[in-house]
């Protein structure tokens, strides 16, 4: 995203500092870190207020607090901001995914997914496999009063959400 839009700056939030160390080498070896940073932080208190644009990639799922964290995204976004998340492409219903890519979802949810959100604050577990209506509870509860489903692909639905 900061090639693609170079008049921008980016900050990435992680509470796995492994992971924001690879995210500043990978953006410096780029020759990008005097737009983009990475910062330790959880969903629901990363710093920051009046941003634009908030994306959460294949992760909401596995919160503990998902609420609790749309809520913080609600609270940091611009009054014209948008939040863009991304999530494992699953129906609402249980047997309507009962399909290769939806076995290989529920596997991950139950051995990663469904037992990282029990071991959190709240522990929801949504799952990998929450589906549209569920997502749309969670985003609406967290403060949101526009909620819809941007695309999709074979593998994730694309939702948007604004204030």
């Amino acid at each position: 995203m900061a090639e693609a839009y170079p008049r921008s700056t980016f900050v990435g939030f992680d509470y796995h500092e492994p992971s924001i160390q690879w995210a500043r080498r990978t953006s410096s070896a780029a020759g990008l870190p005097d737009r983009v940073s990475f910062e330790v932080a959880k969903a629901k208190d990363y710093p920051g207020r009046d941003y634009d644009f908030v994306t959460f990639f294949d992760c909401l799922h596995d919160m503990g607090d998902p609420v609790g964290a749309a809520a913080h995204v609600r609270e940091s976004l611009a009054a014209d901001g948008a939040w863009m998340i991304v999530e494992p492409y699953a129906n609402d219903r249980v047997e309507e995914n009962l399909n290769p890519l939806g076995r290989l979802c529920y596997s991950a949810s139950t051995l990663v997914c469904t037992p990282g959100s029990l071991s959190q604050e709240v522990g929801l577990a949504l799952g990998a496999q929450a589906g549209e209506a569920r997502m749309r509870d969670v985003v609406t509860k967290g403060g949101f009063t526009r909620f819809r489903r941007a695309t999709e692909t074979p593998f994730n639905l694309v939702f948007e959400a604004r204030p």
